[in-house]
């Protein structure tokens, strides 16, 4: 991931954050989305691409803060990281029990990776999401609304990275030469 990639990863949270500050949850959850789809265009226009993820994760968000908006409800915001999380993990676990590596499904167009590679990323990436569902399940049910976003933001948006930063030395090995 170029240092740019990540910058534009960091703007859509990085509004949510500072939204929160003075807006409600559903207020600051539109901002979100409106910095993410301003993201995925910027994307597009720079490489010509949007992945899958990318286009769920955005899709999802547009969903529920569309449900929080309509009624009115900020629980809606604070069960999507359960809702996306527990379905990537669902999805990559199940995956891996019908012999499937999804991971390769979702960024095989981004990354070359041999198959044991994708295989051992999506059991890895679904069992982080699999606890990452129950952190925020956890956290959403037994704090206030402000303490919900410090975690959100400040400490399971950085393990994230740090996961990923975790994964790079297997994906490295993994590569395929293109030529």
């Amino acid at each position: 991931m170029r240092l740019s990639a990540f910058f534009f990863e960091i703007v859509p949270l990085t509004g949510f954050f500072i939204s929160t500050q003075y807006f409600n949850l559903i207020i600051a959850a539109l901002i979100s989305l409106v910095l993410s789809l301003i993201v995925m265009f910027t994307f597009f226009i720079l490489e010509k691409r949007i992945s899958k993820f990318q286009i769920f994760g955005i899709s999802m968000s547009a969903l529920f803060t569309l449900f929080a908006y309509l009624f009115n409800d900020e629980q809606f915001i604070k069960i999507k990281p359960t809702i996306f999380n527990g379905f990537f993990s669902a999805v990559l676990l199940i995956g891996i029990l019908n012999k499937k590596a999804m991971m390769k499904q979702f960024f095989g167009s981004q990354f070359f990776l041999n198959d044991d590679t994708w295989y051992k990323l999506s059991l890895r990436w679904g069992l982080f999401f699999l606890f990452l569902t129950f952190v925020n399940e956890l956290a959403w049910r037994n704090l206030e609304t402000e303490d919900w976003v410090f975690i959100k933001v400040f400490i399971l948006s950085p393990l994230v990275g740090l996961f990923m930063l975790a994964q790079l030395p297997l994906t490295l090995r993994g590569r395929i030469k293109i030529k």
